[in-house]
């Protein structure tokens, strides 16, 4: 009687605590959807700015050195800032610095200033990194650890949605406002309210966060880690690890630097000579793809190795590669954008192979992994040298490099070595 007695009381708690779990999740998947939409309007601020300053191509992609840049000098700071204030305070707070960020893209065109658009881009993608810092482990402990990887893959659907909008928002707020403008001025101000108007959604989900009671899940980590059974050194010491974060950091600069020349890339006369806000519009089946092919790699993946799922992806995406740099027309264009249904799975599972076995290494691994998304910052610079150096078209031959990495992570170099 005494044990069911307990368990019919333990039952109301349970269940509320469910619901707590259901309602954080819930409230998270705006934060993932919202990261995924600024992220993407790189893509649009790429040729817009090119254009209003003249720039090369190199000199273009520092936008994306600036923004992914932020991932390798702020993660560590920002992990140590949740340790010490907890998820939903980070989350408050990253969403606070995202918004001065996107605030400061008004003065930036009001004085006309590439650097000063730089600055703003690497506050806002410091105050992203704090949320990714949060939002990341906190869905992660959001119930059950064996189901973990499902929640993570569930916002990340979000993530990739905010991606797939994202294209038509920046086609018609800033580049058709900045096709109709008869001055350099004019054009670079058009994107002046549309971050004014992020910035207020930002703001507006600070406030959201910091009213809401979210669930404590800070004893649970603790408990987590307590239960591991590895003590070895450090993270360090997994070669599986170490060659996972190499391959966190080519796949997101191939995907970042494929992402940031579509444009351009789309505007050649020779592949679809279409002008700027017509071809921002396609990008949105280059991150649309990665979405659908999200949901169809945890199908695939349920009956097939995660790393012969990489590898197959990681081919197919050097075909493709391959198509672009060698063809013209609809064949050269259809072939970068079905690259995106390709990289859909890479993050996730690059990620969920290279913290495998870890144990108590695992926070420590991925704090590793979320410093290797520098890739975004050096990759697409590389490129854009490349593309001056001997055209658009050409310098998709760097990407092929990093997939045919991708390829043997997923086949050999994500195996766990054996213990002696």
């Amino acid at each position: 009687m005494a044990s069911l007695s307990s368990s019919a009381i333990m039952t109301e708690p349970q269940s509320e605590q469910s619901g707590n779990y259901r309602f954080a999740l819930s409230a998270l998947t705006s934060l993932f959807f919202m990261w995924g939409f600024i992220t993407c309007l790189n893509d649009i601020l790429i040729p817009h700015l090119k254009a209003i300053f003249e720039l090369s191509y190199s000199q273009a992609m520092l936008v994306q050195f600036c923004f992914f840049g932020a991932y390798f000098l702020v993660s560590l700071p920002s992990g140590e800032l949740v340790k010490k204030l907890g998820y939903q305070k980070g989350i408050v707070i990253g969403l606070a610095v995202a918004a001065i960020g996107c605030l400061c893209f008004y003065p930036a065109a009001a004085l006309h200033s590439y650097p000063v658009f730089l600055l703003a881009l690497f506050i806002l993608a410091s105050g992203i990194t704090l949320l990714q810092v949060s939002a990341n482990p906190y869905v992660s402990l959001l119930g059950d650890t064996k189901t973990a990887s499902s929640r993570l893959t569930m916002t990340q659907a979000f993530n990739a949605l905010g991606t797939t909008i994202a294209p038509f928002f920046g086609a018609l707020l800033i580049l058709n406002e900045a096709t109709q403008s008869l001055s350099v001025q004019a054009s670079a101000e058009s994107v002046q309210m549309p971050y004014v108007l992020l910035a207020a959604m930002l703001l507006a989900l600070a406030g959201i966060f910091a009213y809401i009671k979210l669930p404590n899940v800070e004893a649970k980590q603790t408990d987590v880690e307590s239960q591991a059974t590895d003590i070895s050194g450090s993270a360090w010491q997994h070669s599986h690890l170490v060659l996972g974060a190499v391959g966190i950091f080519v796949y997101v600069g191939a995907e970042v630097a494929i992402g940031s020349f579509l444009v351009s890339f789309l505007a050649e006369p020779t592949i679809a000579g279409l002008v700027e806000s017509e071809a921002a519009k396609y990008i949105a089946y280059y991150w649309g793809g990665a979405m659908v092919g999200r949901f169809i790699g945890a199908v695939v993946m349920q009956k097939i190795a995660a790393g012969k799922v990489l590898c197959f992806n990681a081919i197919f995406a050097v075909v493709l590669l391959i198509i672009t740099i060698f063809s013209s027309g609809l064949l050269a264009m259809s072939a970068v954008l079905l690259i995106g249904l390709c990289n859909s799975i890479m993050f996730p599972t690059i990620f969920s192979l290279a913290i495998s076995g870890l144990g108590k290494h695992t926070s420590q691994g991925s704090g590793i992994l979320c410093l290797a998304i520098v890739g975004g910052a050096i990759i697409p610079l590389i490129q854009g040298v490349l593309a001056d150096m001997i055209g658009i078209q050409l310098a998709f031959a760097l990407p092929i490099l990093c997939y045919i990495f991708i390829g043997y992570y997923g086949l050999f170099g994500s195996k766990v070595a054996a213990k002696g």
